[in-house]
């Protein structure tokens, strides 16, 4: 079996909360796939989709619960920087935008990174790496 695309869809408390964080990062709302309980955004060139749909309608939808993230980890989403001054520029607007930073910027390995949670806690980190 072949799959055509993967996308991912987390929860979230305050949809307008999430909307305002997204766009104010610089991310490409995806009208096509919002609604009143689902807010959609575009990641990278390759348009990796991200739906965040209200808490209560995602676990209804799923027949499942859904995690405290702001406490746990679920996936942590890796989005790439073209230098490490990138990277500095990157935490400061997340700041900015009301993003939470849990591990500041440092060197790894032959890179450099941070990490920061969302209004909902959904982890990401944003990495430069030469020759990616």
């Amino acid at each position: 079996m072949e799959t055509k695309m993967i996308w991912g869809n987390l929860s979230s408390n305050n949809l307008d909360a999430t909307r305002n964080f997204y766009t104010k990062l610089g991310f490409e709302f995806n009208g096509k796939h919002s609604s009143d309980d689902a807010a959609s955004f575009l990641f990278g060139g390759n348009k990796f989709i991200i739906n965040f749909f209200k808490k209560n309608k995602l676990k209804d939808d799923t027949n499942g619960s859904i995690g405290n993230w702001e406490k746990q980890s679920e996936v942590l989403f890796s989005l790439s920087a073209n230098t490490r001054a990138e990277v500095d520029k990157w935490r400061d607007k997340v700041l900015e935008c009301g993003g939470q930073i849990f591990s500041e910027p440092q060197n790894y390995g032959e890179g450099y990174t941070f990490c920061f949670s969302d209004p909902d806690g959904h982890k990401f980190n944003v990495l430069y790496w030469p020759g990616m």
